[in-house]
């Protein structure tokens, strides 16, 4: 198999994508987009089912993508440099596995080709979150998806 056949993402580190490739890397599922609570005595990082109110719930994506590090300090922008802080990103984030030397996942867009196939396999939380405008305490949201 030529070089140029072996998709890009087996080919390249994280550092060495282009930026194209590195954002062709999400898979909207927006799982980073979900409000977690760490636990202070243990550090253990708790998901929840509340979203960033910039999240637009029917498409999985950033309303706000340019801006949404202005509009939302907290938001964490996924840089290669930070690679070694990846660990709070949920095991079927591409970003995480192709740093811990894994592959993507068959379900993976620029692997099955189909853009909605996240959906399909059920790893999208479109649909299953509650913006954060209308939560009062993110304790009651906790939730185990993966």
């Amino acid at each position: 198999m030529s070089n140029d056949a072996v998709p890009f993402w087996r080919r390249k580190t994280l550092t060495e994508m282009t930026r194209g490739e590195w954002e062709s890397l999400c898979d909207g599922c927006a799982k980073c987009c979900l409000f977690k609570l760490e636990d202070e005595d243990t550090g253990e990082i708790h998901q929840t089912n509340v979203c960033c109110q910039l999240l637009d719930l029917d498409t999985c994506r950033c309303t706000r993508y340019g801006e949404r590090s202005k509009l939302v300090p907290s938001c964490v922008t996924l840089e290669p440099h930070h690679l070694d802080e990846f660990d709070w990103l949920p095991t079927t984030c591409a970003y995480r596995l192709l740093h811990e030397g894994e592959d993507l996942p068959d379900w993976h867009p620029l692997v099955s080709g189909d853009p909605h196939s996240v959906v399909e396999s059920g790893h999208s939380i479109g649909k299953r979150c509650i913006p954060e405008n209308e939560v009062d305490d993110l304790q009651d949201h906790l939730v185990a998806w993966e």
